[in-house]
């Protein structure tokens, strides 16, 4: 009974290969696209800082950064791009500015601590390896300086998350994944007839797909990577060349996440250095795979644009 209706099953799969392979690729797009279609349904309240059981309201200051950040990237359609107090320490973004639902970049509470008032960091409690930060310590002094952001450093972060969105980087982003499906069925079909397997025995078949979908598998893994790689170099430069503020800001917001991440390697005790390399970029790899683009090589970068607007 199984085996008839395995085989009922294949010859049913073999006649609509193509209209399932188009169904999974529209599949695999929308799922990877989808919260930046609804980013208020979706990413805003995953992100979203909560207060007092309430959803944080942005301040005032941060809004007028936000809006000088616009002003600065030539940003036409300003109500396209809508700002919101974002959990964490570092800005958020997503969304598609050309659709009717716009974008959401999420700027977080540290961004409103002054190297003389530090409420947008001390407010909060961090708790590392079941232990609370205390913010009066060694390590909570160096953590509190590393998470405080000069103006330029802070207008450089939120106009990075504005380049990344005007880019275009989540439609880049969301297409590697059906892209490579569909180049992993056709290269499939090719070998499979180069070889004389269409009509071989189901074993060699067999055999043929299951190596074609992990060579698929491998190159959408460095696809992906690569792709990740060349949007943020993108955004960071395209937000680095605003100006040189911006550009000394860019240097500054790196050098403080590298910063703090090597003293979180140091709070985090034996889960630091799985985390973070002795750099303070996040571990750079995974096999074969480089899944975050190194921010030490984003602050070079970005001190060598700075070297060229001052030239």
């Amino acid at each position: 009974m199984a085996v008839q209706f395995l085989r009922k099953a294949s010859v049913w799969i073999k006649k609509r290969k193509i209209t399932l392979l188009a169904i999974s690729c529209m599949g695999l797009f929308s799922t990877n696209l989808s919260y930046h279609l609804f980013p208020e349904q979706t990413f805003k309240l995953l992100h979203e800082c909560w207060s007092g059981g309430q959803p944080a309201e942005l301040s005032q200051k941060l809004y007028g950064v936000f809006q000088d950040v616009l002003q600065d990237t030539d940003v036409k359609s300003t109500n396209s791009y809508r700002a919101f107090a974002a959990s964490g320490f570092l800005p958020v973004s997503a969304g598609i500015p050309w659709l009717p639902a716009g974008s959401l970049v999420g700027i977080p509470p540290n961004f409103d601590s002054t190297a003389e008032d530090k409420k947008g960091i001390v407010d909060h409690v961090v708790v590392i390896n079941g232990k609370e930060v205390d913010w009066d310590s060694n390590e909570g002094i160096a953590l509190k300086e590393a998470l405080t952001f000069s103006l330029e450093a802070q207008k450089f972060a939120i106009a990075r998350e504005i380049a990344y969105l005007r880019n275009g980087s989540p439609l880049a982003s969301a297409i590697v994944a059906p892209a490579c499906l569909a180049g992993t069925f056709l290269c499939g079909r090719v070998i499979k007839l180069h070889l004389g397997l269409s009509s071989g025995p189901m074993i060699l078949r067999g055999l043929c797909n299951l190596i074609t979908a992990a060579g698929g598998l491998m190159f959408y893994y460095l696809s992906y990577d690569a792709m990740t790689y060349h949007l943020d170099c993108k955004a960071d430069r395209r937000a680095a060349t605003v100006s040189k503020d911006y550009a000394k800001g860019g240097v500054e917001f790196y050098d403080k996440i590298l910063s703090r991440n090597r003293i979180l390697r140091g709070l985090m005790g034996k889960q630091g250095p799985k985390m973070y390399a002795p750099s303070g970029n996040l571990f750079p790899r995974y096999w074969f795979r480089m899944k975050y683009t190194p921010y030490t090589y984003r602050r070079d970068m970005i001190v060598n644009i700075l070297r060229e607007l001052q030239a």
